[in-house]
Parts: C-alpha cells; structure tokens; sequence
C-alpha cells in the first residue's frame, strides 16, 4: 500500500489539503471554504472526513499531517488569533487533528510551509538564506537562516504582514493600523483600488466591479490590458513592498526572496516595481545582492511544504 503524507493549507478564504508523495508528487487534492465554518471544530471535522474520503479513493497509508496557518506555532501546534481566520482565541489544531485522524501531526506558520516546499521542490534547492512571501489573503513571511526555519524564542517568528508601514495608516484585521498585509496582499491591493477611484478620473472597467468580487486575478488582466488605475495599484503595491524589503534585506541578508500566492501570479506587474523599490532603498553594501524572484513550485505550495514537514520526519 502506498504510503502518503497530507499537507493542509490553511487560508483566510480557502482550506486546500492534498495528499503528497515523497517527491513531491501531489496525487489529490481538494478544498472547502474556510469562511463557512464559524465554529473551530466544525471545521475539524468537515476537513478531517474530506482527508479520510481522499484517502479512500486512493487506497493509501497516511504517514503524517502537515499543516500551514496564519499564526500557528510550530512549538505548541496550536494557531492563536489569526486576523484572517473566523476562529478567535488559541485552538490545539495539531491535537485535534491527530484526536481524529491516528498519525503524527505537525504545525506550523502557513509562510514557513511554502518556504520548505521552495528549499526542497523549488527554487530554492541548495540555498541556505533566503526568504519566502506568501501574498495571499494576507501577508506572511517564512524566513530560512542557515538551512533552518527561523521559528523564534515563542515560535512565531516570520510575521513581516504585521510589520508596521504606515503608522496610522490602514487597520488591520490583526487590530493595529498601519500592517504591511493591508497594502501588499490580495486585499490590500483591492484597497488601493478603491482609494485610487478617488484620486483618479481614469476611464476604468474597475470601477463597475463591487469590492468584494474583485480579484488580483482580474486587477492583473486589467493591468496587462492597458487599465491605468490598475497599473498603479501595483506600481503602488510594489513601492510599499520594495521599501519593506530592503529594510528586511538589512537584517538577515538573504540571497533570495520568493513571492508566492495568488497576488504574485500577476508576474512582472508586481515584480519589476518592488526590484525596482527595493534596490532603490537598499544600504550600498547590500545593494544587486538579493535576488528577487516569482516562486517556481510547481503546485500548491502550501500543501507542498506542510507535507515536507511530515515527510522530514517520517521515513
């Protein structure tokens, strides 16, 4: 029978679980919405019968449970007021899961998951400092210094989203104003849209899409069709994120830095304006040293990377 590992993906819109192969290969995989679950442990169970059904169908041994979320702790396996997820308080997801599902169980930050799925499927492979940005729902950052992830003292290092920007600037769900994540996510740059229809009399397609079906999907389409507005979302978006960067890059000089998640997909749009930011606002010794690059994982990343965890432990 063939033995397989899940990796779980945990995001502020969708859930995406598959089930992994030692190489890599994702043989299935599958989703349900996050959102839709207001209860903690309603969704436990809707995800854990999903998994066992994927499981079924392919006749295979489960080895492990990986998983990557917005403020989860590897050290406790547990994830705590995530500003993106329903849940509030502290939830024992690694408990739960493995009360349900018989295996062993590891957690961690959803950032550091697409961070071990680029050191050992993706571009990352043979690198031993270098970052990874997930630009999804929010903004997460999984750091690796030395060949290790960077947990820190509590195990929650890696949160760059909750940077502080703009001081005053936009709230954040986390509470606080002013977090990177409300200008360089998915969302944050939806926000820009809507402050740029003001500023701007642009003709715009745009401006006849309701906030909450509009997409970095579609603000990319838009962008590569000649949409001025959309263009400078981006050109925006890159400079918030540029500057960021480059005080990042100060303090632990990476050799490279990933973008990853649906915001990155728009390629260029977003890449060419935060290089550009970004070496523009570097210290002179750090400057052409840093390569910025769109991730090259083939597959989701996140369910990649929270397999590897499974997969770095269990022969």
């Amino acid at each position: 029978m063939q033995k397989l590992a899940v990796g779980i993906d945990i995001g502020g819109t969708n859930t995406v679980f598959g089930l992994v192969d030692k190489k890599g290969n994702i043989l299935a995989e599958d989703f349900i919405f996050t959102k839709k679950y207001l209860i903690f442990q309603a969704f436990i169970d809707e995800l854990c019968d999903r998994i066992q059904s994927l499981a079924e169908k392919l006749n295979c041994e489960l080895v492990g449970i990986g998983v990557g979320a917005p403020n989860a702790n590897y050290l406790d396996q547990c994830i705590q007021n995530a500003s993106n997820l329903p849940w509030k308080g502290k939830f024992e997801l690694g408990k739960l899961l493995s009360q349900k599902i018989r295996v062993p169980v590891f957690v961690t930050n959803d950032a550091n998951a697409s961070a071990m799925a680029e050191m050992l499927f993706g571009g990352a492979v043979g690198m031993k400092n270098f970052m990874v940005l997930t630009l999804g729902t929010g903004l997460g950052s999984g750091i690796v210094v030395n060949g290790e992830l960077v947990h820190g003292h509590s195990g929650l290092a890696g949160e760059m989203g909750h940077m502080i920007v703009r001081p005053e600037g936009r709230h954040c769900g986390c509470g606080r104003l002013g977090c990177l994540e409300t200008y360089v996510s998915a969302t944050g740059i939806k926000r820009t849209v809507s402050k740029l229809f003001a500023k701007f009399s642009y003709s715009s397609e745009l401006r006849n899409i309701p906030f909450n079906r509009m997409s970095a999907r579609r603000l990319a389409s838009e962008a590569y069709s000649g949409d001025q507005i959309a263009i400078e979302a981006f050109e925006f978006t890159g400079k918030i994120l540029g500057i960021a960067l480059a005080n990042v890059i100060a303090l632990n000089n990476p050799e490279a830095i990933f973008l990853s998640g649906g915001l990155s997909k728009a390629g260029n749009l977003i890449l060419k304006p935060t290089q550009y930011h970004m070496e523009q606002n570097l210290l002179s010794v750090f400057q052409e040293k840093t390569q910025l690059k769109l991730s090259s994982v083939e597959g989701n990343s996140g369910v990649l990377g929270s397999a590897a965890l499974v997969w770095k432990v269990v022969e």
